[in-house]
């Protein structure tokens, strides 16, 4: 027997930037839209035209649809009336995309990672206004912190909000879902030109070349212009129009695996090397401390070999070393603390739960005045030497080889980055 009602989105008083769509399917009644809208005064009749149009797209021309609107921006709305028609098998592949309202600039491998905010894929009043915290990346997460009966849904929310929301020169992030759920979530993300894809719950490197070779498949689809022109409907569907920005390059999709068991971490050295996309490594402590069977603290002692391996394994495979979310998002002197240790352990980043926790990252991944102090001394020794056309740079009795001017280089741009030091400190120095 086929569905003929289906529902998708969130309604209540709790309720906001968002809202919950019923759909059941008619006879010969035409379209019937019951909406009902805390914004109706000023955005009820656009609404209205988008829905109709929506449904129009999908040639639906006998259904009632009820609205309940609770200040849902136009993206969100297109998402959770395709998800109704999703469920109810009516979408025949085609898509309904938002215009993309902002510029899609290159990331880059080695650019800074210090924080990443995770936000849950279904719940887009948490990710809209995100940027405003400045974190270096945001998650928008399909995995861990949404419901298994909310996938569907998320995962169209999450296409659309790649294409709708600012995010303010932070990294554009997606954490899919493990494997094979993940390749769906592929289909919908990648042509919306995320940054980076964090892959969970990594425990070899067969995993990640398995989602290497998906992506690539779906750039290289993507090629395919004429398909495009038939499936893909909305203000954003029209691929005759070049989106704003530089066009963004295959190679700048970057994978960030996730190491959270005790074989990922035996494995980690092989899963860092496994994709030329690869730019970190992460850990995530919660699931690899369930897997080894052990409580998880603060101090981290039972976490410490695990992290360590993870440091090694990133740093011999050339890639960034990337630390574990702390949870208690109320104790910023332990979260202080543990950033110092991850620091001290050799990790570039930290992960946030929470938007407050970010400054208290980056402030504790900043070079402390000593480490600028060594920085500026190596970096303008090893200029003049090269001035002086010397092969051997030395500073003091000490050598110095290009790692360390390359590592001198990154406290320098972080203290730039973060106001410490002036863009002429070279100037100042003479």
């Amino acid at each position: 027997m086929s569905i003929k009602y289906a529902e998708a989105g969130n309604r209540g008083s709790r309720v906001r930037s968002d809202c919950w769509i019923g759909l059941r399917l008619t006879g010969s009644s035409g379209i019937k839209l019951n909406f009902k809208s805390k914004v109706d005064v000023l955005y009820g009749e656009s609404t209205r035209e988008l829905i109709r149009d929506i449904l129009k797209f999908y040639a639906i021309e006998n259904a009632e649809v009820e609205v309940e609107d609770a200040g849902a921006v136009p993206y969100v709305m297109m998402a959770r009336v395709e998800t109704a028609l999703r469920r109810l098998k009516l979408d025949k592949g085609k898509r309904y995309l938002p215009d993309r309202q902002y510029p899609v600039e290159s990331s880059t491998r080695e650019r800074f990672r210090r924080s990443r905010l995770y936000l849950p894929g279904d719940q887009p009043k948490l990710s809209m206004n995100a940027a405003i915290h400045k974190p270096d990346g945001m998650i928008l997460d399909l995995e861990d912190s949404v419901a298994p009966a909310n996938k569907d849904a998320a995962r169209i929310l999450v296409r659309n909000a790649l294409r709708s929301i600012d995010f303010m020169g932070a990294e554009r992030m997606v954490r899919i879902n493990q494997l094979p759920l993940g390749f769906a979530d592929l289909e919908e993300i990648v042509p919306q030109k995320p940054h980076l894809l964090l892959i969970p719950k990594v425990e070899t490197a067969e995993q990640v070349q398995e989602i290497e070779k998906k992506v690539n498949e779906i750039l290289a689809a993507q090629k395919n212009d004429k398909t495009k022109q038939k499936f893909f409907g909305g203000p954003g569907g029209d691929f005759s129009k070049k989106p704003p920005g530089r066009r963004r390059q295959e190679e700048d999709l970057f994978f960030m695996p996730i190491i959270e068991s005790g074989l990922g971490v035996i494995n980690a050295y092989s899963i860092a090397k496994a994709s030329p996309r690869n730019v970190a490594l992460a850990i995530g402590l919660e699931d690899y401390t369930a897997d080894l069977g052990v409580q998880r603290t603060n101090e981290g002692r039972e976490s410490f070999f695990a992290r360590s391996m993870l440091v090694n394994a990133a740093r011999a495979a050339g890639i960034q070393a990337i630390d574990t979310v702390f949870s208690d998002v109320n104790d910023m002197d332990a979260l202080r603390e543990s950033v110092l240790e991850a620091k001290s352990l050799g990790f570039d980043g930290k992960g946030a739960i929470h938007p407050r926790q970010i400054p208290v990252i980056h402030e504790a991944f900043a070079p402390a005045e000593k480490e600028i102090e060594k920085a500026e001394k190596i970096v303008l020794a090893f200029e003049e030497a090269e001035k002086k056309g010397l092969g051997v740079v030395s500073l003091g009795s000490k050598m110095i080889d290009p790692p360390v001017v390359k590592r001198a280089l990154k406290t320098i741009n972080m203290a730039v980055r973060e106001g410490i030091l002036p863009e002429n400190w070279r100037t100042e120095n003479e």
